[in-house]
């Protein structure tokens, strides 16, 4: 009974336990299916980016280009909108990289979302500004996933960018982080980065800033900072130091990649790059690779690293038909090791390097097997094989097939899918698209190649491509074909042995094949296309194997599966260990079923080999690679190397690699870090010889054609000093020292002309008489060729034009139809994007093209100018058009122009009037494409028959000179100067000598903001009748608002008088030979890298006196003071940023230069040769910061023979120059501040400068160029000079700006429709702050006015006034009442004290005479109130806008000066002349 009431109550509880089952889990007890299951959903819109998982979740998001997101939460089976964010804003969704349920989306609003349970819901916080394009919105904390930064710009056109901070992942409002941004960071931006010790709160942010005192498109003075406090505490921010013991400018970008943090520096003038590393946020080092490759923007590829390395492709060739070079780095960043050349890329930067997933040490790329051919034609096909590394790149090997077939697989630049191309974390299961044979075939032609032992050895899989993916950690392969539509989808449950298949419903074509990211689920998810056409639709379907018959894997089902292994099968090491999985084996039946648990590795030691260590820091690689040499002297250990021939106990060179966890006691272990013996010998440096040394170079030819200095990046590897030379015979030498050796290129060659870069100093072209045209991209090391479209243009125009971006962007012009006599020879302008490989675009009947492009000026890459022919006929005026798409179609700006020319910030045209040919008018432009008219002052015009010369455009304000007398040698002109966007003009100074050719002198101090240099004619009159022009000197100091004599020495070089009195400045000055009389426009009176030192030849008297008679002097406090140097005409060169002048007789026989390293106190004479050489020219880098010479002569008694000669100065020290930033005048700097010769505050321009100068007594050298100025010590109260007139608006005699008769004064309402965002404006007071004037307080003369409302912000505009708290009464007061009360107190004060002299700016004083005569239209309106802005470098004419003018040639020939390196130191310069012939003067060959 017992028994069977026992029977019965188990059966009861059984049928009970059942019925449970059944009603709660049909689906467990239901029968196993056959296939996978599949959930078809259709898309209201068009995908914009693959699918979104959340890791560890079936969760899918997608984002369409509707800007809505759909979701699903059970892997992609159903779908709906995400709740919370309105319809259509999202502008970018960003999953969270360490918390996998949060993720954010961002809109081009202030209004942005984040999710914290898998989209579930969403929650608004606010950020005012849009997203920053090319850089990702959000960087996260990967130690607290609260802690996010987000970079936003402020502005719609122009990024002005700001980051913010958030610790609560925008619970409360977002804090500014910092202004002027260009890329933050946490340092802790991925898991393996470990900051400093001193960094407590792991809080540690890096950024990079704008430079202090740059422009806000400038990015070679981007700085680097770092703070722990979120940049709240300003003593907490830190410029890091990064080479040397200086922080460095330029830095482009920064990048945390595994344990490292990268930034990378660039330079103007080149491409090259400087890489530097941290792994610990705070200590930083170079990053060193072999000599013969550098880094270069754009050309380099940071790919996938390892815990211990960062991975670099460079690239060797043209973007068109890319290859690289793989190196891998130490355990510190620092040095780099090829691994393997002639690898795949292709024009965006991707490379064929992929790391298997999980596994250690396993690489595949893709290599160009026929490199040879590629690097010859951009157009070559490549021809590419796959290579396998199971060493982390240090030897490569073939994959083949078990058979033993070589296969080649499509990589990275080809993918076809979303995610990792080859493997997932599935350990050792990889697939591919590929082939056997000798080279990768096209994709269509390929098929799906699988491998279970990370390819080692590869099996067919699949016929024809497919898309594939990996589920179940290996356990299901998916794949669907990838060339077409088809209504199948293959899978294989035993790693890709047997494949079956499961029916889709419908023809589809595939778009991305996807699982969880952890490739653990047994769900995939299909993205396709049905149809076509206008009918296309986009679905999403889902794929799910939990249903299929196996059952879950048992212990038995799994292996001890190695991750690599040797050609003999034994398993190998990598970073001191052996690595090993715990893996389904191929044939178990039964699926793994652990969703969401990634594989785990497991790993055993090894014994520690040679592999195992690296060189030590201080040390570097030989070239073998077998040993480490010292990089610099060592440093011996206290108390030891009292004697030469001692010894003591130093690092062998090596050290185990950090993190390795190799066994130093196994059997046959190495121990390579053991100290070793060193002898004292490594520890001693050789002192410096404390000479200058020479080299003379004779060549055999009559004189030098031309030179360039191709001058280095400062951060380069290379040290090189290069120049290119080109002589009478037109023979091409080429130097890399400085003038010690010379070698000839192109020796078979005749050679025209050398064009190096305008705007990329290692690329250089060598024109030949016909189509043939070498060029080098490495400063002369290598050459290359192309075949122009034409011969060159016969007529007088630039022959190639340059884009100041993309170096391999050309225009041509060529001489077409010229010797066949079937046409008109005429000039057609071709245009490249292939470094001249190809040239489908042209324009006929040109004179000149130029590439227009300046930052900020609306990025039109392709913006071109051209001036053209009306009809194409060449007796029809000339038009100018523009066209942004190589003239697929044009715009005519002019119909009937003179010339045009580009500036630093301008576009100015010269253009013929409507109804007058015979009268010029003037326009600029800002943008390229909208022009404004100039405005001259009243009743001023210039007639045809003269002309005008842009002078500079540095300082926001266009300089043009106009041409009032062009009577052959007693020409002159006025020099007027605009407003800030070059539409309108105020006198600066009248009567400005110019010479036949056009040219003026004038001349910027370079370096120092404000300080200008010109030649006036003093009896105008006189000149106007045809006599002689006197010329005097004249300097400003506030950029042309206040013009004076320069103040004679009292004494000359010799200790004697002058014969004149040096206080009466009108009888008796300093004269300055200036532009007009040089040979070479390159021999400047100043340098950038010396600021506030001036050379010049002159006299002193009442007028300039002949140059022959002329003595030497020098300056060093940007000409106010001026101190003879010698007596006679010396030619001049800075040296080491001036800490080195060297100074030579010109064209008289000498064999000896003087020179001085205190900045004149006095001069050392130096005898160069044993025989007298006359020398023509003295030369040295443009930046003028190297510390060799070349003098440019003939040997005097031979007078056939020309020389260049090799001064070096490195001989004098080897000490360097010590600066801290934190403390600039503790070492071997001070801080200079210019000073004004009519302000006792030294003011100017708003703002005290202070400038780092080496102190003139210290005897060392500056290794790396400094930012010259330190910083603004303190901006100044307001007052006059800190405004210039408005619009419409002119100075009175009073020095005040008055409205210009008959002219109507300016609408500022137009600023509201301007600025949206604007509240109120000020009616017009005739004044406006001067650009980027920095005074605050004061004389704020803009906002004396009525302020109103913009329209539609009334409302905002009296919430702003009543929170300043002004009641009616009081406004009126304040503004009214009080002002007048003032202004009266004021009017009885001048009344008593006024002396004629009212106002500090102003030129001249009224009835002083012909300076201000008002019956001279061209001088009728006086200056304008300064308009200028921190200039770390200033400018200086340039004549490459009419580049094919010639000039007198340095050493005869009508040498034409066209490129970057004739004027290095400067700006543009451009003559606009209606008579072309008239400025193109007489060449007249001369011998050196």
């Amino acid at each position: 009974m017992i028994l069977r009431s026992s029977s019965h109550s188990i059966l009861i509880s059984i049928s009970l336990l059942l019925l449970q089952i059944l009603l709660l889990s049909p689906t467990q007890i239901s029968a196993k299916k056959d296939a996978p299951r599949i959930s078809k959903h259709k898309l209201d819109n068009v995908p914009a980016a693959p699918p979104f998982y959340f890791e560890d979740s079936d969760v899918i998001l997608i984002v369409d280009i509707a800007g809505n997101v759909q979701r699903s939460d059970n892997a992609g089976e159903a779908w709906g909108n995400i709740a919370d964010v309105p319809e259509g804003v999202v502008y970018e969704l960003v999953l969270h990289p360490f918390d996998n349920k949060v993720a954010y989306i961002m809109t081009k609003g202030n209004e942005h979302w984040v999710t914290e349970d898998r989209g579930e819901s969403w929650r608004s916080f606010e950020v005012r500004g849009g997203p920053v394009p090319y850089r990702p919105p959000f960087n996260f904390h990967a130690g607290d996933p609260e802690k996010v930064l987000i970079s936003v710009c402020t502005e719609p056109f122009i990024c002005d960018e700001e980051t913010y901070y958030t610790k609560d992942a925008f619970k409360t409002p977002a804090k500014l982080l910092a202004r002027e941004t260009r890329a933050c960071v946490f340092a802790k931006s991925t898991p393996q980065f470990r900051t400093s010790a001193d960094d407590e709160g792991n809080d540690r942010i890096v950024c990079v800033l704008k430079g202090r005192f740059a422009n806000p498109f400038d990015t070679k003075n981007n700085r680097l900072a770092v703070s722990d406090t979120y940049f709240e505490n300003e003593d907490d921010i830190q410029e890091p130091v990064l080479e040397g013991d200086r922080t460095v400018q330029g830095i482009i970008n920064i990048a945390v990649v595994k344990s490292y943090l990268v930034a990378a520096a660039s330079a103007k003038g080149t491409n090259e790059l400087a890489m530097y590393v941290t792994d610990d946020a705070k200590t930083w080092h170079r990053a060193i690779f072999p000599n013969d490759h550098k880094l270069e923007e754009d050309a380099y590829t940071i790919l996938e690293s390892t815990n211990y390395s960062i991975q670099v492709d460079v690239m060797t060739t043209m973007p068109i038909n890319a290859m690289g070079v793989l190196f891998t780095s130490n355990s510190n960043g620092t040095y780099f090791t090829r691994n393997i050349e002639h690898t795949n890329r292709n024009f965006k930067g991707i490379v064929d390097f992929e790391k298997i997933s999980g596994i250690q040490g396993i690489v595949l790329v893709n290599v160009v097997d026929n490199w040879e051919d590629v690097e010859k034609s951009p157009i070559a096909r490549k021809k590419l094989k796959s290579k396998i590394s199971f060493d982390d790149g240090r030897t490569f090997r073939g994959l083949s097939t078990r058979d033993g077939d070589e296969i080649h697989l499509h990589s990275v630049t080809e993918m076809s899918n979303s995610g990792r191309v080859f493997s997932s974390p599935a350990p050792g299961l990889v697939m591919g698209v590929g082939n056997k044979g000798e080279y990768l075939k096209e994709y269509e032609e390929c098929d799906l190649y699988v491998s279970d032992d990370a390819g080692v050895h590869w099996t067919r899989a699949l016929k024809e491509a497919h898309k594939y993916e990996f589920g179940d950690k290996g356990a299901v392969l998916a794949a669907i074909y990838d060339e077409g539509p088809t209504d199948k989808l293959s899978y294989s449950l035993n790693h890709g042995h047997a494949w079956e298949e499961v029916d889709l419903g419908d023809k589809v074509r595939a778009k991305i094949l996807t699982t969880t990211p952890d490739s653990t689920s047994l769900k995939f998810f299909l993205m396709v296309t049905i149809g076509g056409g206008e009918d296309i639709e986009h679905w999403a379907i889902s794929i799910d194997f939990e249903d299929l018959h196996e059952g879950k894997c048992k212990e038995s089902d799994f292996e001890h599966w190695y991750a690599r292994v040797d050609e003999n099968g034994d398993p190998t090491c990598i970073m001191g260990q052996k690595q090993w999985y715990r893996r389904r084996q191929w044939a178990a039946d039964c699926f793994v079923d652990e969703e969401f648990k990634d594989p785990v590795a497991q790993f055993e030691p090894c014994a520690c080999s040679k592999q195992d260590f690296e060189c030590d820091y201080d040390f570097l690689p030989s070239q073998d690679g077998d040993k480490c040499i010292p990089a610099a002297v060592m440093s011996p250990p206290e108390g030891k190397c009292k004697r030469p021939d001692d010894k003591f106990m130093g690092s062998s060179g090596f050290r185990l690699i950090p993190g390795n966890n190799c066994d130093r006691k196994a059997k046959g272990a190495v121990e390579l870090d053991k100290e070793v013996e060193r002898s004292c010998t490594d520890a001693y440096k050789p002192p410096v010889s404390g000479e200058i040394s020479t080299e003379v170079t004779p060549f055999p030819a009559g004189r030098f054609e031309e030179y360039f200095y191709l001058e280095n990046f400062e951060l380069s590897q290379s040290k090189d000093e290069t120049v290119v030379m080109r002589t009478d015979e037109r023979e091409v030498y080429r130097t890399s020292d400085a003038g010690k050796t010379w070698t000839q290129i192109l020796k078979d060659e005749v050679i025209t002309a050398i064009y190096p870069h305008t705007y990329f100093n290692d690329v250089v072209f060598f024109l030949t008489p016909g189509k043939t045209v070498h060029y080098s991209y490495d400063r002369g090391e290598t050459i290359h060729q192309f075949e122009a479209p034409a011969d060159p243009t016969r007529d007088k125009l630039p022959i190639l034009s340059f884009h100041p971006d993309y170096k391999d962007w050309l225009i041509w012009t060529g001489a077409v139809e010229c010797d066949s006599g079937k046409g008109e020879c005429h000039s057609v302008a071709f245009f490249s994007e292939d470094r001249g490989a190809n040239w489908p675009h042209r324009v006929r009947y040109v004179k000149k093209c130029e590439f227009i492009k300046k930052e900020g000026r609306g990025g039109v890459k392709k913006l071109v100018y051209c001036e053209q022919y009306k009809d194409e006929k060449l007796n029809n005026p000339v038009q100018l058009k523009w066209s942004d798409n190589w003239f697929a179609d044009d715009h005519t700006e002019f119909e009937d122009i003179v010339d045009f020319a580009t500036m630093s910030e301008f576009i100015v045209v010269a253009a013929r009037k409507e109804d007058d040919r015979e009268a010029l008018t003037c326009h600029a432009s800002i943008d390229g494409k909208t022009f404004a008219n100039a405005q001259f002052p009243p009743s001023f015009e210039v007639p045809a028959q003269k002309a005008y010369t842009v002078l500079d455009s540095s300082t926001h304000a266009v300089f043009l000179h106009v041409t009032v007398n062009n009577i052959d040698d007693s020409e002159y002109g006025s020099i007027i100067k605009s407003n800030s966007n070059g539409t309108s003009y105020v006198m600066s100074l009248n009567g400005v000598n110019r010479n036949r050719e056009g040219y003026v002198d004038f001349e910027k101090m370079l370096g120092l903001e404000g300080v200008i240099l010109v030649n006036q004619v003093a009896n105008v009159e006189e000149a106007d009748a045809g006599k002689t022009k006197k010329l005097k000197t004249m300097i400003t100091h506030n950029d042309g608002a206040q013009w004076d004599a320069i103040r004679a020495p009292p004494k000359d070089a010799e200790g004697r008088d002058f014969g004149c009195d040096p206080s009466d400045t009108k009888k008796c000055s300093l004269h300055l030979h200036s532009y007009t009389e040089r040979r070479d426009p390159r021999n400047t009176f100043s340098s950038p890298s010396a600021v506030g030192l001036m050379m010049a030849v002159g006299n002193v008297g009442e007028y300039l006196g002949r140059k022959a008679d002329a003595d030497t002097f020098i300056t060093r406090d940007g000409g106010i003071t001026w101190k003879p140097v010698k007596k006679g005409n010396y030619m001049w060169e800075y040296g080491d940023a001036g800490s080195i002048i060297v100074i030579v007789e010109q064209e008289v026989a000498t064999r000896s230069v003087f020179y001085t390293t205190n900045e004149g106190a006095n001069w050392l004479e130096f005898q160069f040769a044993d025989t007298d050489y006359n020398i023509a020219s003295i030369s040295t880098v443009p930046s003028d910061e190297s510390r060799n010479f070349i003098l440019w002569g003939k040997e005097s008694s031979s007078g056939s023979k020309i020389t260049a000669i090799n001064l070096d100065f490195t001989g004098l020290t080897d000490k360097r120059c010590v600066l801290n930033e934190q403390d600039p005048e503790a070492d071997d700097y001070y801080l200079w501040e210019p000073k004004h010769p009519r302000q006792q505050d030294n003011c100017l321009f708003g703002h005290i400068a202070q400038y780092h100068r080496k102190r003139p007594e210290k005897d060392c050298f500056n290794e790396l160029s400094i930012e010259k100025i330190h910083s603004i010590s303190q901006n100044c109260s307001c007052t006059r000079e800190d405004f210039e007139c408005d619009y419409n608006y002119q100075v009175a005699a009073d020095g005040s700006c008055e409205l210009v008769p008959g002219l109507p004064p300016p609408d500022h309402e137009q600023q509201c429709f301007a600025n949206p965002d604007q509240n109120s404006y000020y009616l017009p007071t005739g004044y406006r702050r001067t650009p980027l004037d920095t005074c605050t307080g004061g004389r704020e003369l803009e906002f004396t006015s009525q302020q109103r409302p913009c329209p539609g912000h009334k409302d905002d505009f009296d919430r702003e006034q009543a929170k300043k708290g002004l009641s009616g009464f009081w406004f009126f007061v304040l503004v009214f009442v009080l002002p007048l009360s003032v202004a009266g107190g004021v009017g009885y004060w001048v009344w008593r004290n006024w002396d004629g002299k009212f106002g500090r700016i102003r030129l001249g004083e009224a009835g002083s005479g012909s300076a201000f005569d008002a019956d001279k239209p061209w001088i009728a309106w006086p200056i304008m109130a300064v308009s200028a802005v921190v200039a770390v470098v200033a400018t200086l004419p340039l004549l490459a806008g009419s580049a094919w003018r010639g000039i007198s040639g340095l050493f005869g020939g009508g040498r034409r000066y066209t490129t970057r390196s004739d004027f290095a130191r400067g700006g543009r310069y451009a003559v606009v002349d209606p008579d072309e012939d008239e400025l193109l003067g007489d060449d007249e060959d001369e011998e050196v």
